[in-house]
């Protein structure tokens, strides 16, 4: 049993998609968790490959050139060619930089002036909210001051409304007082009236 575990242990596992080998590649990493992972480093940029020195009396390949000489002028040739194909890359390489740092740039100014036209409309924003809300302050303000105006008022009116309500009692009470005095008057002048007249009448039966 235990050979057959062996067996079952040892068997390589293949893998069918591109989660599975990413899975034994992780699986391998995690046997030997001590084991330091290499990083691999950045290639570094080359060097501008040197001018080739003058050569005195080269010959070209013509039919007149010797055999030693040929050589002497393809390997010039080939480090002349290397050269002026490296200039080329490194100049195509600044273009692209350059396009590629001005395009950041271009994002930038865009990103930076659309942030700075939300920021004004939020400011705008912010500004008539605040102007809405002094707004209705001073409307609460001056409605208040208005009701105090018209209570004053209408306690000015009650008062006078008031005032001469008494002065109208007071004159109709020194009427009813005054009717009453008269009528006591008559009262009294009709029981003497009466009076005198019944002791006259007394005193002429006698």
């Amino acid at each position: 049993m235990s050979d057959d575990k062996e067996k079952d242990e040892e068997k390589p596992i293949v893998p069918k998609t591109a989660v599975d080998l990413q899975r034994l590649k992780l699986m391998k990493l995690m046997k030997n968790v001590d084991k330091p992972v290499i990083l691999p480093e950045r290639p570094k940029a080359k060097n501008t490959p040197s001018v080739p020195e003058f050569v005195r009396n080269v010959m070209g390949s013509s039919a007149g050139a010797g055999s030693g000489e040929f050589h002497v002028y393809r390997h010039l040739r080939r480090k002349e060619y290397a050269r002026q194909k490296f200039i080329q890359e490194k100049a195509h390489k600044e273009l692209l930089d350059d396009e590629y740092h001005q395009k950041l740039e271009e994002n930038k100014r865009l990103a930076e002036e659309a942030t700075a036209k939300k920021r004004a409309k939020r400011l705008r924003k912010k500004q008539g909210h605040k102007q809405k809300k002094l707004m209705e302050a001073n409307n609460k303000k001056e409605y208040a001051i208005m009701d105090e105006k018209h209570s004053e008022d209408d306690r000015v009116q009650m008062r006078s409304k008031k005032v001469s309500m008494n002065e109208n009692e007071i004159t109709a009470r020194e009427k009813e007082s005054s009717l009453f005095v008269g009528e006591n008057q008559e009262n009294t002048l009709k029981t003497q009236s009466e009076v005198s007249s019944k002791s006259i009448e007394c005193e002429n039966g006698t």
